[in-house]
């Protein structure tokens, strides 16, 4: 889930991102304006270089140190937060302003751009580093309303998980099963009319034997016929 941004507080950072860069810029520049007897080969010493970096640098880890730490209330944490940070905002402020104006006397600026000049550049950070105060509350209290809304999601999500995934392969199972074409449907094979054999009963010797006898005897009695044909040869 997205969070919600606080409005101006990305318009802040980029305040604060250029109005720090151009400090450093006419910090380290400066650092190479030479003295007045300096001699033809004079060149910055290595400190006084990495000086003018580090004021606008320190003015915005305190910023943000002051603007995303989670402080305590109570009227203690609260004077320790801006005692801490004023003394740097100052000091970096003052530090920056003489480096700045004494750039643009360098450059041949006129006197009035030289006393405002460097006022523009101090301004933008100043009222950044107010903006990212202005807002800090405000976006930890929409991070704090957020995080237990994407916590009830994952909790969701991870309960119906089991249900989710079954139901996936059911679904998968009978679209396999509608996608895989039937088998076609066996030809049916005539039924062929079986023709009952007559059978012929085979006549036996004996009755042969008894008509032979009877018609050697006619107008004999059945009896007698019967008995004298099994003897019969």
């Amino acid at each position: 889930m997205r969070k919600p941004s606080v409005s101006g507080r990305g318009w802040a950072y980029i305040g604060a991102a250029l109005g720090g860069t151009v400090s450093i810029a006419a910090n380290v520049a400066h650092s190479y304006v030479p003295p007045a007897e300096a001699p033809a080969d004079w060149t910055p010493q290595t400190g006084a270089v990495v000086g003018a970096i580090f004021w606008p640098i320190a003015l915005f880890v305190a910023t943000e140190i002051l603007a995303r730490v989670v402080w305590p209330t109570g009227r203690g944490w609260s004077f320790l937060r801006f005692a801490g940070l004023l003394p740097v905002a100052l000091v970096a402020a003052f530090v920056s302003y003489r480096h700045l104006s004494g750039l643009l006397h360098f450059y041949g600026e006129d006197a009035l751009t030289v006393l405002l000049g460097p006022l523009a550049v101090d301004g933008l950070m100043v009222m950044a580093t107010g903006a990212l105060l202005a807002t800090a509350r405000r976006a930890a209290a929409l991070t704090e309303t957020v995080a237990p809304t994407e916590r009830a999601e994952r909790t969701v999500t991870e309960i119906l998980a089991p249900e989710v995934i079954e139901l996936q392969a059911r679904i998968a199972a009978e679209q396999a099963a509608a996608e895989t074409p039937e088998p076609p449907a066996p030809t049916p094979v005539p039924a062929v009319k079986k023709t009952p054999v007559k059978r012929v009963t085979p006549r036996p010797a004996s009755a042969e034997k008894v008509a032979k006898v009877a018609a050697k005897m006619p107008g004999a009695p059945v009896a007698q016929i019967a008995a004298k044909g099994p003897t019969m040869n």
